[in-house]
């Protein structure tokens, strides 16, 4: 059956208890890997909500400073660029997202930060970056780990464009969160924090650190893990 109001409803609630009746378990899973059209907007806003605390800890463990260039991975809407922008004086932004729905949403809703030439959104996979080597101070990603179907390629773009000494911050929802969730069955990969690190260390990189906050909806728990390139 067709995803209505229900699926965005429960992408507000993005809890394991959530009631699918009525609900497509497949498309919500397509939807949440590239939003698409004008039901990809919809997705889009409601990912802002949903997302939100997971995004809020993200950008506050970037540690933000003057003059940084900074990629997200995966930046949807980009609703959140605001707060990456304002965090310190001339930093620079780059968005890139799988979905071009969403590339021209976060063009239309940050077209001053880009008139400004503070950001820049394109649409590309991660596993194929169109960018230069050594270009990034930081790079993160929040909640596309769980669609890489070879990890270890859009690892070796990621660590292409990072400076050396640059920084990984990969966001998620860790197993024991996401398991209970119907649509997980479908293209998503879920990892522990000790399944990132073996990751991000076959990868290339150190100095992992782990942070893990719970977050103030019920039963949701946000997992940064942070690495370096060296």
């Amino acid at each position: 059956m067709p995803i209505t109001v229900g699926f965005l409803q429960f992408l507000l609630c993005y809890g394991p208890d959530i009631c699918i009746k009525n609900m497509d378990v497949k498309a919500i899973a397509e939807q949440l890997r590239k939003p698409v059209g004008d039901l990809g907007k919809e997705v889009g806003l409601k990912m802002n909500e949903g997302n939100l605390y997971i995004n809020q800890y993200t950008i506050a463990a970037l540690e933000i400073k003057s003059h940084q260039q900074i990629l997200e991975i995966g930046m949807g809407n980009g609703f959140f660029v605001k707060d990456i922008l304002s965090a310190a004086p001339s930093v620079k932004y780059t968005g890139c997202d799988l979905s071009e729905t969403m590339v021209a949403e976060a063009r239309s809703l940050n077209s001053r930060f880009i008139q400004k030439r503070q950001a820049e959104f394109i649409a590309a996979a991660s596993d194929e970056l169109p960018l230069f080597d050594a270009l990034f101070d930081t790079v993160f990603t929040v909640n596309t780990l769980y669609f890489w179907e070879h990890p270890q390629k859009d690892l070796a773009e990621i660590h292409r464009v990072l400076k050396p000494g640059g920084k990984l911050f990969i966001a998620i929802r860790p197993a024991s969160v996401m398991q209970g969730l119907p649509f997980v069955q479908y293209g998503f990969r879920l990892y522990e924090k000790e399944d990132v690190a073996v990751l991000l260390k076959s990868s290339g990189f150190g100095k992992i650190h782990v942070i893990e906050k719970p977050e103030p909806v019920e039963k949701m728990e946000t997992l940064i893990v942070r690495a370096e390139k060296i």
